[in-house]
């Protein structure tokens, strides 16, 4: 019975309609706030196995935390990636409390309540490697003016950090789904199973829990890896920190974007879109170098920024432009990593923020500390493709009843 009210309250988007469900489906009068109770208890238990996890692994030498585990078959390509979704917290502990937490945001917003939860999500790949590039042009979805403006919009950053943590960003369009039916000639790697991790605290403690879940499906035994983001430097940090032996690859549609932008700024659209076609080609076989070059001759006919200048400037825009390329040029060798059989896009990673933020994120939504972070853990083993919660459930009846543990059959 708890596996099911636990499911009915992760997967409907309040303890509310869990509570429904329970009700109309298996016949069972469970209140919402029962739902919750339970939800968090059992979320609360699922967050001290994986931190125990954590600790085991963090006192493995180098050495065993670089190999795969016994019994573990490393996959042929591994995947890693990561980004933040946003959720609301509310402390009622008091108003100091609030403060200090409003003062340590990390994401840079000024609400009160609007915070940053972290997602993971770890992907077995199947590709074959190439000699050459198997799609050295750049694919007509890329150089569609009427796609490339309405991506540009979803992809905006010039929103106060204040809207954008309220907001719901929509998925952008162009995706792996949208590469596979424009370009016959280019396969994108196949995704063989998915799996989640999400949590609540920082980015630095973060890292260790995204690492221990990638040794433990021998993601660093892979013949090839890759960590995948977009440019937050928190995502690179922990690469840095934690998958340092993986192959860094910026997400080629932040990208795009701001090449877009930076392309068009201060020029005629005709005029700008011309230079684009030519610079998103360079980026898309890795010549991010030439991109650099033109950026900067057209910072040094614009001119640099001054505090004068808004966010919708020209040369603000080329400054942040070739500040993003420079930055990211060694993330950015997409001929390279379409010849590995390695992806070129987190749309995968984006998308998994979106499939929590269904669960956890809305205007009328307010969670506490444990709360989140239980509910956050439950949601990352439901979406995952190997069901975690499937072993746990047995051995805690195991723990609870005193019989032996039975492995399940294949």
């Amino acid at each position: 019975m708890l596996g099911k009210i636990v499911y009915a309250g992760v997967n409907n988007s309040s303890f509310e309609i869990g509570s429904e469900d329970m009700s109309r489906l298996a016949e069972v009068d469970v209140s919402a706030k029962q739902v919750e109770r339970v939800c968090q208890r059992i979320g609360q238990e699922r967050v001290a196995e994986r931190n125990e996890a954590v600790e085991a692994y963090q006192e493995l030498s180098l050495t065993e935390r670089k190999a795969t585990p016994a019994g573990v078959t490393a996959p042929a390509v591994a995947v890693v990636g990561c980004d933040g979704g946003r959720m609301q917290i509310l402390d009622r502990s008091g108003t100091k409390v609030e403060a200090e937490q409003a003062s340590d945001a990390e994401d840079g917003s000024t609400s009160q309540h609007w915070r940053e939860d972290k997602i993971g999500l770890l992907m077995p790949m199947k590709s074959e490697v190439s000699t050459s590039d198997p799609c050295p042009e750049i694919p007509q979805c890329f150089v569609d003016p009427t796609r490339i403006t309405k991506l540009a919009r979803q992809l905006k950053k010039v929103a106060p950090p204040r809207e954008e943590a309220v907001k719901e960003t929509p998925e952008p369009e162009i995706g792996v789904e949208t590469l596979a039916e424009n370009i016959r000639v280019y396969e994108p790697p196949e995704v063989l199973e998915k799996r989640f991790v999400g949590s609540r605290v920082r980015w630095p403690e973060f890292g260790p829990i995204l690492a221990r879940a990638a040794w433990a499906f021998g993601f660093f035994g892979a013949a090839r890896q890759a960590f995948i983001g977009d440019g937050s430097d928190n995502n690179w940090t922990i690469w840095r920190n934690h998958f340092s032996s993986f192959v860094p690859i910026l997400d080629f549609i932040h990208a795009l974007s701001y090449v877009f932008a930076s392309a068009t700024a201060g020029r005629p659209f005709v005029e700008g879109w011309r230079i684009y076609e030519q610079w998103i080609g360079w980026v898309w076989r890795g010549e991010v170098a030439q991109v650099i070059a033109a950026l900067a001759q057209r910072q040094l006919e614009l001119g640099a920024p001054s505090e004068q200048d808004g966010e919708t400037s020209p040369r603000q825009i080329v400054a942040k432009a070739l500040t993003y390329l420079q930055n990211h040029q060694d993330q950015m060798r997409y001929a390279e990593y379409r010849r590995q059989g390695l992806p070129i896009t987190s749309s995968y990673v984006e998308s998994a923020v979106k499939q929590f933020n269904q669960r956890v994120k809305g205007t009328e939504k307010f969670w506490s500390e444990p709360g989140a972070e239980a509910i956050l853990q439950l949601r990352a083993d439901h979406l995952s493709d190997d069901q975690p919660l499937d072993a746990f459930w047995q051995t805690r009846q195991a723990k609870q009843t005193g019989q032996r543990p039975y492995r399940k059959a294949a």
